[in-house]
């Protein structure tokens, strides 16, 4: 479970309030409603519905989103980016989020080698960003 999210560094909201159960089962970006919060590694999430926390809460392994929140393509070369949420999509049952739709398109370019760079490079940086 990743440790480090993108996310507000003052009300240290994740997704930028995005509901990140909405992603798999709506098949959209879908505003968080701030009343229904849940905590994960220090960082709040915002949900749409009840039924999403409860989901969330349930495995939220599931529904956090691959490299912390970050551009895939940012981490793919070792730097992070903060992300456009249009630009997500869901590769392997992971959120993953770009830096601009234009980025996400030089990552769909050779997706499995950025893929495997990105996943490579984020468990490097991972535990070195969370000390």
């Amino acid at each position: 479970m990743s440790r480090i999210l993108n996310a507000d560094p003052h009300g240290k909201i994740a997704l930028q309030g995005y509901d990140p159960v909405a992603f798999h089962t709506a098949g959209k970006a879908v505003k968080g409603n701030p009343a229904i919060l849940a905590e994960n590694s220090g960082y709040k999430f915002a949900f749409s519905s009840e039924e999403n926390r409860t989901a969330f809460e349930k495995q939220p392994e599931k529904y956090m989103p691959a490299f912390g929140g970050y551009c895939a393509f940012g981490v793919s070369i070792g730097v992070l980016f903060p992300v456009e949420i249009d630009t997500w999509e869901i590769i392997d049952g992971r959120l993953v989020l770009q830096y601009t739709n234009e980025v996400k398109q030089m990552f769909e370019e050779n997706k499995a080698e950025n893929l495997r760079k990105a996943n490579e490079n984020w468990a490097r940086m991972e535990p070195e960003l969370a000390r």
